[in-house]
């Protein structure tokens, strides 16, 4: 009897190690470079069509870039404009036209100008499954940020049955 117990007392504790670790390890989703290539590609496409000349680009969960797509005749400020938009929007996993707002009305927020790599100005969506923030693009180049965060709201409704 007392074996037994013992056995089912090592079960017990191995099941319950099992579980700390398994805790300790994440798992998460992120965009994979095909997809990234795809939303790149989808937002020149879509800011073209507006008649702009724009950079995209496409970032991870961790705001490091996967994809960019430079159209021709883009000013070559739109690369950097579009990388930060982009890591911006990953970062806070949100429009980067939200946070502009926030800094603009919020004097609590008015120091979001001030983070490093931060760049609050319309352009950067955050790509997500389900309320999951896989990665994010930015868009630089549309004559305003509205525009550049059509573009990049346009190019994700193309892909939006691959973002589930």
């Amino acid at each position: 009897m007392q074996k037994r117990l013992s056995l089912v007392t090592l079960a017990i504790g191995l099941s319950l190690a099992g579980t700390a670790g398994a805790q300790a390890v994440r798992s998460e989703r992120n965009i994979s470079l095909d997809l990234a290539n795809q939303v790149a590609s989808a937002t020149v496409a879509a800011c073209a069509a507006g008649g702009y000349s724009v950079a995209a680009t496409v970032v991870d969960r961790a705001g490091v870039a996967r994809a960019v797509h430079r159209a021709d005749n883009a000013g070559p400020h739109t690369l950097g404009s579009s990388l930060q938009k982009a890591w911006t929007a990953a970062s806070a996993k949100t429009t980067t036209t939200t946070l502009m707002e926030a800094a603009q009305k919020n004097p609590a927020s008015a120091n979001l100008v001030n983070l490093p790599g931060f760049l609050l100005l319309g352009g950067g969506v955050p790509i997500k499954v389900g309320n999951e923030t896989i990665g994010a693009v930015g868009v630089g180049g549309a004559p305003t940020g509205a525009a550049d965060e059509q573009c990049a709201v346009a190019a994700l409704e193309k892909v939006k049955d691959q973002l589930k």
